[in-house]
């Protein structure tokens, strides 16, 4: 009943309004670190308190405390010990159950210096036929880690040729997508958040979410103004464009002028669910055909993958966050993940506790 109420509700622009004005007045600004007292649906208290996840900014995951000392915590979505802006987590002092996600529950990110390396590399190549390199990715988060990135490589490459058409200095980095810009002008007016060597980009002058290569498409005329602009011409460029899965959004109508034309190429940064357009392109590949807006499409783009550039933990920060912890949780439950991950994680932490010499039960519910 509620969810039909809500779905009703959403077609009625002045009920809209009045539900975002309610959920504004009981929306309540929490610091990180303190512990806060709430009140259960019983009548009794219990207590939370937030503390840095490190996945995108302003993210948390959350310790309960109830009946005085017992202690559960809900990690949600835990970030990456390598990414770039955000520091990572840090461990909670214990727990007497956590609840943990599993997304990258069975693999490790490739490390920060050799996805930085594959990026340039896939730069140099993509460019080299004077097309264009499309980025699906998701409005925030990835987004900015990508954009932090490639200004990097373009300021340890200044003054250079990319190739003899092309200097790095003039590489057009193409931000497509007004959420991903709002996003990141928020994390620009945030940087005190940062973690150290971000911030030190900053005192050292440098702009690394606002550089002079960066250029940003906001109304929908001039978002397909750009798409045959580059479609058609020779100008090499790096798009970044939503969806992170070509689920939708303006990343398809660039793949609908591009995927047909080898001067192009798409590159994948981040995991494509099964059933989405993201995957099926990143299955069959170049040479292959996919289904794009009910038309039969061949892909004569290239299409590659780079695996780093995750805004969640992989497994070993997983397991980092439970080793970390001085009491560690006496029930591990894994969720938020495929089925695979899940099974993984749940066999490699009871490995830890047996390491350990600590007894824990671990599994994941539903499973």
């Amino acid at each position: 009943m509620r969810f039909g109420w809500v779905s009703a509700v959403s077609r009625q622009p002045d009920q809209v309004e009045r539900f975002l004005t309610v959920l504004e007045q009981r929306l309540v600004p929490l610091p990180y670190d303190h512990w806060h007292t709430i009140k259960c649906a019983d009548g009794s208290e219990a207590e939370i308190r937030l503390q840095r996840a490190g996945h995108i900014l302003g993210s948390a995951y959350v310790s309960c405390r109830y009946r005085g000392d017992h202690v559960t915590v809900f990690s949600g979505d835990l970030g990456a010990s390598h990414a770039p802006i955000l520091p990572p987590p840090t461990s909670p002092e214990g727990a007497d159950v956590l609840v943990i996600e599993s997304t990258y529950g069975d693999r490790q990110h490739e490390g920060r210096a050799t996805r930085r390396q594959r990026l340039e590399g896939m730069l140099v190549r993509a460019l080299a036929d004077k097309g264009t390199l499309l980025i699906p990715a998701f409005s925030i988060g990835r987004t900015q880690e990508l954009l932090y990135e490639l200004e990097e490589i373009i300021h340890e490459n200044r003054q250079r040729a990319m190739h003899p058409f092309l200097d790095w200095d003039e590489l057009p980095i193409v931000l497509d997508s007004p959420l991903a810009s709002r996003f990141t002008q928020v994390y620009r007016e945030l940087s005190p958040y940062w973690e150290d060597e971000a911030r030190e980009r900053l005192a050292e002058g440098r702009r690394p979410l606002a550089f002079d290569q960066l250029l940003t498409v906001d109304g929908h005329e001039a978002h397909m103004r750009m798409v045959h602009h580059l479609a058609e011409s020779a100008r090499p460029a790096v798009v970044i464009a939503a969806s992170g899965m070509c689920a939708g959004g303006r990343i398809v109508n660039y793949l609908r002028a591009m995927l047909g034309d080898k001067r192009h190429n798409v590159l994948f940064v981040g995991y494509q669910a099964a059933g989405t357009l993201g995957r099926e392109i990143q299955r069959v590949g170049q040479g292959g055909r996919v289904r794009l807006e009910g038309e039969d499409v061949a892909i004569r783009a290239g299409v590659d993958t780079i695996s780093g550039y995750s805004a969640h933990a992989d497994q070993q920060d997983l397991l980092r966050f439970v080793s970390g912890m001085k009491h560690w949780p006496e029930e591990i439950r894994v969720v938020h993940g495929d089925g695979g991950a899940k099974q993984a994680l749940r066999v490699e932490l009871e490995m830890l506790y047996v390491e350990a010499g600590t007894r824990g039960r671990v599994y994941c519910p539903g499973s």
